[in-house]
């Protein structure tokens, strides 16, 4: 097993002539290739720099590339706009959309055990490895898994091998996978690289992804102290090592631990990114560990129109809301169209504050009865942006009229927590 590159501490800094320079140094080691397959994030992980590392690997392979197919997973498929925003001049055939209701074939199952074991008790199903047909099909000698690590509240430290069973995997391996990690416990997974979800991931991968050419190309990117987003790692690999050092880098820059509880967060989504509140609460996912109890956390969300990316998972949404695992729970017992969806059922318990802090949203584009109707707390988006005001607050802690808010631009790069309940969880 290789690591073809391995760069990266707190203080790097790479820019896009180093990222070229390592991209296609690593390439070079791994010898001629002739059909290529990129697997990159989509637009909810633009900051990963994974789409100008997609570029650099087709005009590196030219004909050779033969296809990119961006890791949906649940989420909606790219449109023209954001296929050129994040790729560059690839050309937009070569794009696949994977279709993870109906574009996947199962290589494998992790058994039923070995989930009862890893949740302790708590469930007890069969979990299936399925990927898009494109990498089960072998037609390629070599496969690009492009991405970034950074702290993630299903699986702990996001990619290596979620990007392929995940990112382009089925109905039930997903719905499953995500299941497992709320019943878990979404608090005693994020920041941790080894964990429940991830040993039923990399179980099915070294029995039933090895006959495949996949290389990882992880990088890690941080928030610069003077603004704007660094590089600080880039590590390309067919094993787990390349993983677990981007792990043990984004933990140095993505996690901030805070010695006090925030009692009130602002937190803004960026409506290239997030347009619904299935990718937008991840401000509740990365911040929870860090609110006190009976805090507020505002989330300015001007691109946010909608529950779901998926038309079923958003009619779900709709239907039983953000009210809590016991209510979530009990739901899923109840009603064989969410325990049909549990991806969905994960959501509604990642997304609840379980009743401990207040979750206010002002979106662009939902009505107040909407996110009311949800479970959560409506203000005017105008309203807030004047009040708190994204180009002018800086990162952490900021006065406003005598009040204490803590500001974060994107909790897509970074998880924060106080000191006393991560302790707590872990």
């Amino acid at each position: 097993m290789n690591l073809y590159c391995g760069v990266g501490n707190a203080e790097t800094d790479i820019d896009s002539q180093q990222l070229r320079e390592l991209l296609e140094g690593a390439l070079a080691k791994l010898g001629p290739r002739h059909r290529v397959l990129a697997v990159p994030p989509d637009q909810s992980r633009e900051h990963s720099r994974a789409g100008e590392l997609t570029n650099i690997a087709w005009k590196h392979y030219g004909d050779c590339m033969k296809a990119i197919l961006p890791a949906l997973g649940t989420h909606t498929p790219m449109r023209a706009d954001q296929l050129t925003r994040m790729f560059g001049d690839i050309p937009q055939n070569l794009f696949h959309v994977h279709n993870w209701r109906t574009d996947v074939e199962t290589l494998g199952e992790v058994p039923a055990e070995f989930i009862y074991e890893q949740s302790e008790g708590k469930l007890s199903y069969p979990w299936p490895a399925q990927v898009n047909r494109l990498i089960a099909g072998g037609e390629f000698d070599l496969i690009l898994s492009l991405g970034q690590v950074v702290p993630h509240e299903v699986i702990g430290m996001a990619n290596f091998t979620k990007n392929i069973l995940v990112g382009t995997g089925g109905r039930d391996g997903i719905n499953r996978s995500h299941y497992l990690g709320a019943v878990y416990g979404m608090e005693r997974i994020m920041g941790r690289a080894e964990n429940p979800v991830r040993s039923v991931l990399n179980y099915a991968a070294d029995r039933f992804l090895r006959h495949l050419p996949i290389v990882y190309v992880l990088t890690v990117v941080a928030r610069r102290a003077a603004g704007g987003l660094a590089v600080r790692g880039l590590f390309i690999g067919d094993d787990s090592e390349c993983f677990h050092r981007a792990a043990e880098l984004s933990l140095q820059v993505n996690f901030e631990m805070l010695d006090k509880p925030i009692k009130k967060a602002v937190v803004y989504l960026d409506p290239h990114e997030f347009h619904s509140t299935w990718l937008g609460n991840k401000a509740v996912y990365r911040t929870r560990m860090a609110l006190a109890d009976d805090a507020e956390l505002i989330i300015l969300a001007p691109g946010v129109k909608e529950f779901g990316e998926d038309n079923a998972i958003d009619a779900l949404i709709r239907k039983y809301g953000y009210r809590g695992t016991p209510a979530t729970l009990a739901a899923v017992e109840a009603d064989p169209e969410l325990a049909g969806d549990l991806s969905a059922a994960a959501h509604l318990i990642h997304g609840s504050s379980e009743g401990r802090f207040r979750i206010t949203w002002c979106p662009g584009h939902l009505t107040q009865r909407e996110v009311e109707s949800v479970g959560f707390i409506y203000e005017d988006l105008a309203t807030m942006l004047a009040r708190y005001n994204p180009s002018t607050l800086k990162h952490g802690y900021n006065q406003i009229d005598g009040e204490e808010v803590f500001f974060i631009a994107n909790p897509g790069l970074g998880l924060w927590a106080h000191r006393n309940r991560f302790a707590k969880e872990d």
